[in-house]
């Protein structure tokens, strides 16, 4: 009779090196998927913090038009009462 455990140990031994591949493969998967969200976050953050500048920029601009305005305009003078002073 031949022995049949050879092969069934080296199907086993074929498993388990599947098995160690399959989660190298998924520790692979899920460094390279952290890595992509970092760098999805930190584009996030870069471009929050570029429109906070250019909205407070915006602020600083129309408050000086706003100033700029008022200053250009002419003041309303109270026209003196000749009435009243004499």
């Amino acid at each position: 009779m031949k022995n049949f455990s050879q092969p069934k140990a080296e199907e086993r031994f074929a498993r388990i090196r599947n098995k160690n591949q399959d989660k190298s493969a998924f520790k692979q998967a899920v460094k390279e998927r952290e890595k992509a969200d970092t760098e999805r976050e930190a584009k996030i953050l870069r471009l929050r913090a570029l429109r906070l500048a250019k909205e407070a920029a915006d602020k600083a601009a129309a408050d000086q038009a706003t100033a700029d305005e008022k200053a250009a305009r002419p003041r309303k003078t109270v026209p003196p009462d000749t009435e009243s002073s004499s």
